[in-house]
């Protein structure tokens, strides 16, 4: 197992899951200050980079931050050590601390803050609001000695292979014979060298999302016996997963919308909320965006959504949606905080198998509001 990793291989892992393709053009994701060839022991998750999350991040000996909200979102003319922004930069520069943002991106991967959002109030059969395109469809065929073959099939269904619909590890299997010859330099688990052997195989077949082929191929290899694993790749026409920003779904019940705000409020642990509508009326679905989401009102009432929940609401907007009859509940922006727990778990899994990175989520506050 890995004892020393540095930021580019933590980075590259990271966004198996949240890939900055993903992100809109306008955002500005990846890599904010610092090296990627930095070795890492002490890692940061924080939803905003402000000067009391560096000086927390200094004590604790960080050397790698990873934001939701972009340090740089707004390009800087020069680096003036007297404002806020131009101390954050020199303390990270100064204390050897690089800086990571995965911020619409992480909005719209699966498993990313609208999820989570959507997890803590257990919504059903969702699917995006907002739509920016399909995971796309890999078929991989992998050919697997016959007494090996349930432990590769179900490492690779736990990837995340074989998901068609609601229906998890599908398959199809052939029997057939392969066949190899070891050559010199090989250590073959069947075999010897220079003799053709002949194997009774299955052929194990399924379909892939290709956000989900590199963690399937690993578990592919780390199941399979092979010291060559002989398998195919060939990309597909059917539609995959919609891909998108903020989620629609349905709660397990109906409930009234002055009691559905208390859940979010428990869910999200913020002890107030801003709202309209009508507080006797009975909500079903729900649509939600992290962050600032006003401008998708319209979507939200498209989607047949009885509730939006938003951060950033203003005024007229927030009329406008009162008067298309749909509710709105703004539990502000900083609400986007209920990744940094996920994100923290995701690296502690992925990267973290052997003990030897600290993965810590900061303690800073960064809400700039306060109900008073």
């Amino acid at each position: 197992m890995k004892q020393q990793w540095i930021v580019q291989e933590i980075i590259k892992q990271f966004e198996e899951w949240s890939p900055k393709h993903l992100a809109y053009d306008w955002d500005n994701v990846g890599l904010q200050v610092g090296s990627l060839n930095k070795p890492v022991k002490n890692i940061m998750v924080t939803l905003d980079v402000l000067e009391n999350v560096v000086d927390e991040a200094i004590e604790k000996n960080v050397d790698l931050i990873i934001a939701h909200h972009p340090l740089l979102f707004v390009k800087l003319n020069q680096i003036n050590l007297d404002t806020p922004k131009g101390r954050i930069v020199q303390k990270l520069i100064k204390h050897d601390i690089t800086v990571y943002a995965a911020h619409t991106n992480l909005d719209i991967a699966q498993g990313g803050v609208n999820d989570v959002m959507a997890d803590l109030l257990g919504l059903k059969n969702r699917k995006p609001l907002i739509k920016s395109g399909e995971d796309k469809l890999v078929k991989l065929t992998v050919f697997v000695p016959e007494d090996r073959a349930d432990a590769v099939r179900n490492a690779i269904s736990e990837a995340g292979a074989g998901h068609i619909g609601n229906y998890s590890h599908c398959t199809y299997q052939l029997s057939g014979q392969g066949t190899f010859q070891p050559e010199s330099g090989t250590d073959p688990f069947i075999g010897e060298q220079g003799e053709l052997e002949v194997v009774d195989e299955k052929r194990i077949e399924t379909i892939v999302p290709k956000s989900d082929l590199a963690g399937v191929l690993k578990a592919m290899e780390a199941a399979h016996p092979y010291e060559e694993v002989a398998y195919d790749l060939y990309p597909l026409l059917n539609e995959g997963e919609s891909l998108g920003a903020g989620r629609v779904g349905t709660l397990p019940e109906p409930v009234q919308l002055e009691k559905f705000i208390g859940q979010v409020k428990e869910a999200y642990e913020i002890p107030s909320v801003r709202a309209s509508g009508d507080f006797t009326k009975m909500v079903k679905t729900v649509a939600l965006l992290g962050g600032s989401g006003e401008k998708y009102i319209h979507a939200a009432k498209r989607s047949g959504a009885d509730v939006y929940i938003t951060g950033d609401m203003t005024f007229h907007i927030t009329q406008d949606a009162m008067e298309m009859g749909l509710a709105v509940i703004d539990p502000g922006h900083h609400v986007e905080k209920v990744v940094c727990p996920k994100v923290k778990d995701y690296l502690e899994e992925h990267c973290n198998q052997n003990g030897h990175l600290n993965i810590l989520v900061s303690e800073s506050d960064t809400e700039p509001f306060k109900m008073v």
